[in-house]
Formats: C-alpha cells, sequence, structure tokens
C-alpha cells in the first residue's frame, strides 16, 4: 500500500494500535515513509487525525498536525507495552499450566509420524521425505531421535 501511496493519501485505520504495535525502528521507519511521502493517517478512535479535514489557515493545520504526532506516538508506545505485555503474560501462564500439567500444547501428528517411521526404516531421504510429505526437516528430525532412542523395532 506504502508503495502505490501519492503525497495527499490518507490512510484510513480503525484504531490506531492496528499499525503501531510496531518495535522502536520499525515504528520510527514507518513514521518516516509516512512523512516523506506526505501521506496523513486517519483513525476513527483519534478524534485529532480527522480534524484536517476542516483546517483553513496554516497555524491550525500546523498544531493540529504538531498534535496529531504526538498522539500517534503516545498511543504507539502504548500499543506496543500493551501487545508485549500480553505476551508476557500469555508466556508465564503458559509456563504455570504446563507445571500443573494443564497445559499440554499441540496434539502430535500420529499418522505423519508413522509414515515418517516407515520412510525413515526403508532409508529414505530427508529431502525425499520433506517433500512428499510436505513436513518440517524439524519434524523428520524428531522422529528419527526418537526412533535411535527408542532402537530397532522386533
Amino acid at each position: 500500500m506504502l508503495e502505490i501511496a501519492q503525497k495527499g493519501d490518507i490512510i484510513l485505520v480503525e484504531q490506531i494500535d492496528r499499525i503501531s504495535r510496531l518495535k522502536d525502528d520499525d515504528w520510527n521507519s514507518l513514521k518516516s515513509i509516512i512523512k516523506t511521502k506526505g501521506l496523513r493517517v486517519v483513525s476513527l478512535d483519534l478524534p485529532t487525525s480527522h480534524q484536517f479535514a476542516v483546517v483553513n489557515d496554516e497555524f491550525t493545520g500546523r498544531m493540529l498536525s504538531a498534535i496529531n504526532d504526538l498522539m500517534l506516538d503516545m498511543l504507539a508506545a502504548i500499543a506496543r507495552k500493551d501487545y508485549v505485555d500480553r505476551r508476557r503474560r500469555q508466556k508465564e501462564g503458559i509456563v504455570k499450566a504446563k507445571s500443573e500439567g494443564r497445559y499440554p500444547g499441540r496434539p502430535s501428528d500420529t499418522e505423519l509420524q508413522q509414515k515418517i517411521e516407515g520412510m525413515l526404516t526403508d532409508k529414505k531421504s530427508y529431502d525425499y521425505i520433506q517433500h512428499i510429505l510436505g513436513c518440517s526437516r524439524t519434524t523428520i528430525s524428531k522422529v528419527s531421535k526418537r526412533l535411535k532412542q527408542e532402537g530397532p523395532k522386533p
């Protein structure tokens, strides 16, 4: 979208946090692109962002621009902090649930693992297995490691 945007175009977002959960460097880069291209961000949840439509003089325009830039930066910082906090709390919750035995994680695909076992037993290469089954090398490696630990089946 930014590649085809032209000076004066408006980037309309429902909420500022939709575009502002970025890390600091990424947010500054996005702001720089927006400023360089002469774009405007209008957000439904930020009234100062849509006040530009009724600006009659340069002073008011510059004031609203400064206020809007400040508000965007503040909301971006708040959105990023909220995002990081939620991820941290989620990880803490998962660790706690795992320690209590309530978080099993994603169940294994036993059918896929059996197919991988058969192909590994038939001495097929990782590349071949990956191509035929569409699975990752990590999955194949985990099955291979488990097979080596269990030893040959009678």
